[in-house]
């Protein structure tokens, strides 16, 4: 564990816990960790489960890569130490949610396993489930929605994931989906019945 910076402050303990916030909400708490190469659909898969599951009224939010680098984490870099702190940051936040009987869903390429583990290790048994979104690197390189291969191909990216910086793939998720073939629509199955599995959510 980090040390504290201040030895000045003292946790309060709140009288409106997650328990009684998720009998309200309905519905578990729980960080749904997407991770994966670029391209590989993470933000898609994430956003098209959010869709899913707010159809059945339920609280959720979308923790997304990019997003999060237009605010909480706009000084980071892609260096392997900013990477690490972009995860940490977005592993506290995801925290929070969970706290308050949301369903995080986060999409990070989040590529160093330890980093991950970090965030699994933050919440309660069960409350961190991982995601790998796999996607063979030629397939992500095809898609190449953003541009990024290219640029990273030609040297203009600095350590760009599956080029010039590794990914570490996970070693026994939660669920790994084969987003290079599986349709939008059967990998939200999958995360739905995964969801129900769990008792995080329920018909």
């Amino acid at each position: 564990m980090e040390q504290k910076k201040s030895s000045n402050v003292v946790w309060h303990n709140a009288t409106v816990t997650r328990k009684r916030r998720e009998e309200m909400n309905g519905h578990g708490g729980v960080i749904l960790w997407f991770t994966g190469l670029s391209g590989a659909g993470k933000s898609s898969l994430a956003h098209a489960v959010e869709e899913e599951l707010h159809k059945m009224h339920c609280h959720t939010f979308v923790l997304d890569g990019d997003n999060v680098r237009h605010g909480l984490c706009a000084d980071l870099g892609f260096s392997a130490e900013d990477r690490i702190e972009n995860i940490r940051r977005v592993g506290e936040m995801s925290k929070l949610f969970v706290e308050a009987g949301v369903i995080a869903l986060t999409a990070f390429i989040s590529p160093f396993r330890s980093d991950r583990e970090r965030v699994r290790s933050l919440v309660p048994h069960g409350d961190f489930l991982e995601i790998y979104c796999h996607c063979p690197l030629d397939v992500c390189e095809q898609r190449d929605v953003k541009g990024l291969y290219k640029r990273a191909r030609a040297g203009e990216i600095k350590d760009f994931t599956g080029i010039s910086s590794p990914y570490e793939a996970p070693v026994d998720p939660e669920l790994a989906i084969e987003t290079g073939t599986l349709s939008i629509e059967d990998s939200v199955a999958k995360v739905m019945a995964l969801l129900r599995e769990r008792g995080i959510v329920r018909e």
